[in-house]
């Protein structure tokens, strides 16, 4: 077979051939300016040229404990060569991680799972740089950033996980030896799911509750050193391990922690902000805000990076669909081009623009969580409330619609897609895994206060009614058949309401609508048993809806909503992101008013809300996608002023494509990057398949050992 980077498939070449704007631009659009291009292509080229990183076998044949084994020799080598070459690059681009903002990217194309350093340099140095003292900042942080110590992020728990205050680890303040002792006192306690935690890290961050003077005050944190620096071997009061093969992310060694009366001094406690004294005393932070100020950064990183794992898989089936034939309209041609095909480009297209929108989406996150932490710097707390929220349901939904856009890139490709050379496979397991954790960790933050909101606007007879017919659970103002039934007499209605699919119907010009599925978009991002953040952050944004300065700025719509201030429709991309906005303040307000009416009449709070918890999910997706929708577009919008017109046409269509594909839904460049037989620039898909399969070590011998000590006594029946 010959050498298959020799050759570029002819199909490819003519799909190139038709673009009609520079390539090179649209690259340094992406990268935000030529220099990060250059700097990455830079850091590219030196990592690639490392044998070492090349793998002889793909890790698909790898056992579960040798792929861990490669991914620590290839991550320790990452951190070496960005060491060696890379100390002074400084550029948006390796602003979030510093010098391992290009390794984070390309440490994806060289290791195909992730790191175990994923943990180290994802939360476990941001938490540090976020909740630290000064002292604690000049202790731990050269450790940690020059990799002397390896450290996690230990939260989650086998029984809890995005109910944050159901933590049951302890950690308990002794004045006279002026150490907490931590403890797990039940099995559900025990940490499960940290990554890098099973095998890897020597230190991490634990998430405890905090006892002293024998009064909890809530989860902290705490930096606590779990095995000797020296012999790797874990310290006496800690119980650590590794949970086991999971459907992706299984080179992170996800790890599970036990505390038997371990004992780390006071200073263990990061204390930027509350602080226990010598004596045991508890010294709250002056603003509780601040204590969630950098905790969002995770969440707010996400976005981005699932946009680029979409991204991957859309180049891996829109090429493959270049070359890929298959079937004739008419006789007397040859077969079509699969992206020739209206069903396929209906598939693929809007993958494409869904990366675009994830991509701008996350770069606007990111500069807004940037110019909101200055303002925390300062003392300013006011946008935190609106950033938590933004971060909250960008996460959810990017997290949701990456998800679904690369499983139709998988079965855009047929068959072949489904191989794991193809790579479609391992980036579906690594992004469906986005769409849970940080929503079992710090995504979903509860709303503390106890919060009192305006009733500001009319109470309407709103009751539940079970309408068998339709097999769901319907909300009207009117009587209907059968005999409408309250949903405080009869609790099992909130059950159909749970499993009951999106179903509207009119009549008499009453809206009558069953419940969304709630789990479309991950509802524990969304919601949890109590208040959480963003459906709270929601109802009081409409209760402000009145006044145009009270309203933060995504959810601005709402005043005008309330005001009725909406031009005319005239069919422009505008008018639909308005009608987007418009979906989400009703079903705002509808949600507000059946809270109103629920705690009316007299149920608690807290039961009211959890009984509006659906209602308020629809409400969370809708605010949204609105919000999604609008500054993709304002976004495209600016950033495409400057570029040449061919260019900028091109993004500014797909950006209508995004608008509108929801409006009808609602009533990298290097070949190594993409690790995908099917996706490779040269386009030689064939020969790609056959070479991948020539790797497999089945293949290495022609008879396998286990014919002549199993198969051959089977089949001569001598077993």
């Amino acid at each position: 077979m010959d050498s298959l980077e020799e050759n570029i498939n002819e199909d490819l070449i003519k799909e190139r051939a038709q673009c009609n704007f520079d390539v090179s631009e649209l690259t340094y659009f992406l990268d935000d300016g030529k220099e990060n291009t250059e700097q990455r292509r830079k850091f590219e080229k030196i990592v690639f040229s490392f044998k070492e990183l090349k793998d002889p076998v793909s890790e698909e044949y790898l056992s579960h404990k040798e792929k861990y084994e490669n991914a620590i020799r290839k991550s320790s080598l990452l951190v070496k060569i960005t060491k060696e070459n890379f100390q002074d690059m400084e550029s948006e681009m390796t602003e979030k991680l510093g010098i391992n903002g290009i390794l984070a990217r390309v440490a994806q194309a060289v290791i195909k799972d992730v790191s175990p350093f994923l943990l180290h340099f994802g939360m476990f140095v941001p938490t540090i740089v976020g909740q630290g003292d000064a002292e604690q900042l000049s202790y731990w942080l050269p450790r940690a950033l020059d990799m002397n110590i390896i450290g996690a992020y230990v939260q989650t728990e086998l029984g809890h996980g995005t109910y944050v205050r159901g933590l049951e680890t302890t950690a308990t303040y002794d004045p006279e030896t002026e150490e907490f002792v931590l403890n797990s006192p039940t099995l559900t306690s025990y940490k499960w799911w940290p990554g890098g935690l099973g095998c890897t890290a020597n230190h991490c961050i634990v998430t405890a509750q905090l006892y002293t003077k024998e009064q909890c005050h809530g989860v902290h944190n705490f930096v606590v050193q779990i095995r000797d620096e020296e012999t790797h071997i874990p310290r006496m009061g800690v119980r650590v391990g590794e949970i086991g093969p999971k459907m992706g992310f299984n080179t992170a060694d996800n790890g599970f922690l036990e505390f038997q009366n371990y004992r780390v001094p006071r200073k263990a406690m990061l204390m930027k902000n509350a602080k226990v004294l010598k004596d045991g005393t508890y010294v709250k932070p002056t603003n509780e805000k601040l204590t969630y100020g950098t905790m969002v950064y995770v969440r707010v990183s996400l976005v981005s990076e699932v946009a680029l794992h979409l991204a991957k898989a859309a180049t891996i089936a829109i090429r493959y669909s270049a070359v890929r034939r298959q079937s004739k309209l008419k006789l007397d041609e040859p077969e079509l081009q699969i992206l020739d095909y209206t069903t396929q480009q209906h598939k693929l297209f809007i993958c494409i623009a869904t990366s675009y929108a994830l991509d701008m989406a996350g770069k606007w996150l990111w500069k807004t969580y940037k110019k909101v932490s200055r303002d925390i710097g300062h003392g300013k707390t006011d946008s935190l409330p609106e950033l938590h929220a933004l971060a909250c349901c960008l996460k959810a939904i990017s997290t949701a619609d990456a998800a679904a856009c690369i499983e139709k890139c998988r079965l855009a490709c047929g068959g072949h897609g489904y191989m794991s050379s193809s790579n479609l496979p391992l980036l579906y397991g690594l992004i469906t895994a986005t769409c849970t954790y940080e929503g079992d960790n710090t995504v979903l933050l509860l709303q503390t206060a106890s919060g009192h909101y305006r009733n500001s606007i009319s109470r309407s007879n709103y009751i539940y009614i079970t309408a068998w017919e339709a097999a769901a659970v319907l909300l009207c103002r009117h009587p209907a058949s059968p005999t409408p039934i309250s949903i405080d007499t009869a609790p099992e209605s909130s059950l159909l309401m749970r499993a009951s699919p999106h179903t509207e119907i009119t009549c008499e010009r009453v809206s009558f609508w069953s419940q969304t599925e709630s789990i479309k978009y991950n509802t524990t991002l969304l919601l949890s048993n109590t208040r959480t953040l963003l459906p709270w952050y929601l109802v009081k944004a409409w209760d402000q809806k009145e006044n145009a300065k009270d309203v933060k700025t995504t959810v601005s719509y709402l005043h005008h909503a309330y005001n009725n201030r909406y031009e005319k429709w005239d069919n422009t991309t505008e008018n639909i992101i308005i009608g987007l906005q418009i979906v989400a303040a009703g079903k705002i307000s509808s949600s507000v008013k059946s809270l109103n009416k629920r705690v009316e009449k007299g149920l608690a709070y807290e039961d009211a809300w959890n009984l509006t918890s659906v209602q308020l999910t629809r409400a969370a997706e809708a605010h949204c996608r609105a919000v999604l929708v609008s500054t993709y577009w304002a976004e495209t919008q600016r950033r495409t002023a400057t570029l040449s017109s061919s260019l900028r046409v091109v993004l500014q269509t797909l950006a209508e494509l995004y608008v509108v594909y929801w409006a009808l839904e609602t009533v990298g460049d290097l070949l190594q990057l993409l690790n995908s037989t099917l996706g490779a620039y040269d386009g030689r898909v064939y020969e790609r398949l056959m070479a991948e399969a020539l790797k497999s070590p089945l293949n290495a011998e022609p008879v396998n050992r286990t014919f002549d000590t199993h198969l051959k006594p089977l089949m001569q029946g001598k077993l």
